[in-house]
């Protein structure tokens, strides 16, 4: 059996649509939405090809109409895309959202896989180092082979005793100096962690059709770019409108 893994989308279509392998079954490891403002076509891809997938601190948010507060960083562009990603999004789309799970427990190919964003202690919102004595806490009494996770957006495969956690990393929005889309395949116990390039200037064009403060966009572009985001920098004035 031939599985892909994804996660972090954030709303990235042409990332998404560069992806085109052969597979299975497909593990979607939440954050569909924010950053990016092409939610809808990514939601569908998620909703025709997925065969599990949970539910991201992001989607969560989007969900249940959270305001975001930040005044630099992801947490500024969190602030300034969400109101947009909920104008963009249906109430069936928002829905679709909140009915993820949380976690997921199922069995493939003989093996028995965990599923969730972040970390089993806490599903949506825990950053987990990559760091074997962490995980090894975060493991305790939960018997699987494998825990697929994601919200990092680090691509990483750690073995932790007799389980192994895999992290694909992020579609949609690098945070590690690579540019290109990140995800996985997992086949006959063999995990490879894949990058494919993508039309990033068309993931750039869609963000400047909309009304977003110019610091923001140029962070994106940054991230889109080149993989990361430098500095932090202070909005602009009225930045947060």
């Amino acid at each position: 059996m031939r599985i892909l893994l994804v996660s972090d989308i954030h709303a990235n279509w042409p990332a998404l649509e560069a992806i085109q392998e052969r597979f299975d079954a497909c593990l979607f490891l939440g954050d569909l939405v924010d950053y990016g403002l092409q939610p809808q076509p990514c939601i569908d891809w998620v909703r025709q090809h997925a065969t599990y997938a949970v539910r991201g601190n992001h989607d969560h948010g989007v969900a249940q109409g959270v305001a975001m507060q930040g005044s630099s960083g992801f947490r500024y562009l969190t602030a300034v895309t969400r109101p947009l990603t909920c104008a963009l999004l249906s109430e069936q789309e928002r829905q679709f959202l909140a009915e993820l799970p949380t976690t997921q427990y199922l069995t493939l190919d003989g093996r028995r896989f965990l599923l969730v964003h972040a970390t089993p202690r806490d599903p949506m919102d825990e950053y987990p180092p990559i760091d074997v004595d962490f995980w090894k806490r975060r493991l305790e009494g939960i018997e699987v082979d494998y825990v697929c996770v994601g919200h990092t957006h680090i691509p990483f495969e750690l073995s932790v005793g007799n389980c192994r956690v895999i992290n694909p990393g992020s579609v949609g929005l690098q945070r590690d100096g690579d540019p290109r889309a990140s995800y996985a395949i997992w086949e006959n116990d063999k995990v490879e962690l894949k990058r494919m390039e993508y039309p990033i200037e068309k993931t750039i064009e869609a963000i400047r059709r909309y009304s977003l403060p110019e610091d923001a966009q140029e962070m994106l572009v940054e991230v889109y770019r080149h993989g990361k985001l430098g500095t932090p920098r202070a909005p602009v004035a009225g930045g947060n409108s």
